[in-house]
């Protein structure tokens, strides 16, 4: 008898179906085994969205496919998370064009209350290695998780300083788990696994390192994250490209500045020109920046985990009855957009608060 596994991999394989069609499938059927088995209810719950009757199935040749699949998975210790697993990363959930599913090795940890994505060129430079290092080490008693792309340069220089500091470090591929690339890697990602970090991919396990695969792979870093921190960058790449994808979720972009003359840094200082990062010269900023520097303190200790002061303000306005997040957003205008969207989901991860349909808050769930 299939199990859940077999069929949430199936799914994944199936052709011509759409993330955003996949997922209204999956909430209206409450498992990948029932998109199978039990057609009819989620046919009839979406009905009414939908145009054309959608039909899935199983045939040998997809049969053949998931079971290489979960020989090579078991073979491997790798192990895939759901969009309906209660671990898929809340952060990415909020993305439209987040993955259904994705394959993992190591920590099934994705839901830290502090996540730092870190990008930069491949070419990075002496001034760039020493920037980033020099941050990293200013906040490494900041209980922060950094994501990145084990890529050459920055992304390596990121995963190496965070296992040096005892920071935990998540690293997202463009190839699939069969293989680590650059292969120089290789020990960086035992290192990573090994420290209680984990290397994720979205793509099956044979899938080569394409180039097509990058700007994929970009928008979970930024999905993933809180903030993003561009350590170093030309005008163009996949470290700009991820920080436009993490202004378009609403998070909140850094930028590490250079020198006038050196045209490495250019990406930055127009990221910044335009207002989409903030400049960052030290942990201490940044810290300040993302509000993680203030001292929490218990708000009714005995019900409800620590909170700081800014938490405890949004918490004790929406407690008072169901808020929308124009009302939030007026009674918290002194927060900024990015920084509001924060504290709603540190109270989400805590258990505190409950997003309701229509943009709406509620300490109590509906």
């Amino acid at each position: 008898m299939p199990t859940e596994i077999f069929y949430r991999i199936a799914l994944s394989k199936t052709e011509g179906l759409g993330k955003y069609t996949l997922k209204q499938i999956l909430t209206a059927a409450g498992s990948a085994k029932n998109v199978y088995e039990s057609p009819e209810t989620w046919q009839r719950r979406l009905q009414h969205r939908k145009r054309r009757q959608i039909s899935i199935s199983l045939n040998d040749k997809l049969r053949a496919l998931v079971d290489r699949e979960l020989n090579l998975m078991e073979k491997h210790n790798v192990r895939m998370c759901h969009y309906l697993d209660s671990s898929y990363p809340n952060r990415l959930k909020r993305c439209p064009d987040a993955p259904v599913s994705f394959y993992f090795r190591g920590a099934e940890d994705f839901n830290r209350s502090r996540m730092l994505a870190v990008v930069g060129t491949r070419n990075a430079t002496s001034y760039g290695i020493k920037s980033l290092t020099k941050i990293l080490n200013e906040l490494k008693d900041s209980d922060i998780t950094t994501v990145s792309g084990l890529a050459y340069g920055i992304d390596t220089v990121a995963h190496e300083e965070s296992l040096n500091l005892g920071m935990r470090t998540i690293s997202v591929l463009g190839n699939g788990l069969h293989t680590i690339y650059p292969s120089t890697n290789r020990n960086l990602s035992e290192r990573i696994t090994a420290a209680g970090g984990t290397l994720i991919s979205e793509f099956d396990f044979s899938t080569g390192p394409d180039r097509m695969n990058f700007p994929a792979r970009n928008r979970i870093i930024a999905g993933m994250a809180d903030a993003v921190l561009v350590a170093e960058s030309g005008i163009k790449g996949g470290s700009i490209i991820t920080a436009h994808i993490a202004n378009s979720y609403n998070r909140d972009i850094f930028a590490i500045p250079g020198s006038v003359f050196d045209d490495m840094h250019a990406g930055c200082h127009e990221l910044i020109r335009k207002n989409i990062a903030a400049i960052v010269t030290s942990g201490k900023e940044l810290l300040e920046m993302m509000n993680w520097d203030t001292v929490t303190q218990p708000v009714q200790t005995q019900l409800f985990p620590e909170i700081s002061e800014d938490e405890a303000f949004v918490f004790r306005f929406i407690e008072t009855g169901k808020k929308n997040i124009d009302e939030i957003a007026e009674h918290c205008a002194e927060f900024s957009p990015s920084k509001l969207a924060g504290i709603l989901l540190s109270l989400e991860l805590k258990g505190m608060l409950f997003a309701l349909p229509g943009k709406s808050y509620s300490t109590e769930m509906q």
